[in-house]
């Protein structure tokens, strides 16, 4: 799955052109690299994504998209933030 789709799917960031902008921006990381918005994401990478002086940290548990949609809250586990 895409990184802005799925940072949109989780309801990490509520619409998906802001995910894409931030990504564009540099603020979001995959696996310690930028990453760009159309990275494709696999289970178990850490994104850290930045906004404002606050940093959020968590791994992704799962990429199914039916799976994402149905229970956000299980796709993802907040490491720091």
């Amino acid at each position: 799955m895409r990184l802005d789709k799925f940072l949109k799917f989780s309801r990490v960031i509520k619409r998906r052109t802001v995910a894409q902008e931030i990504c564009q921006s540099g603020r979001v990381s995959v696996n310690g690299r930028q990453a760009k918005s159309s990275y494709d994401l696999k289970s178990n990478d850490i994104i850290t994504l930045g906004y404002g002086d606050k940093r959020l940290v968590f791994k992704v548990l799962s990429v199914d998209e039916k799976a994402v949609k149905a229970q956000p809250q299980t796709a993802y586990e907040v490491i720091d933030g």
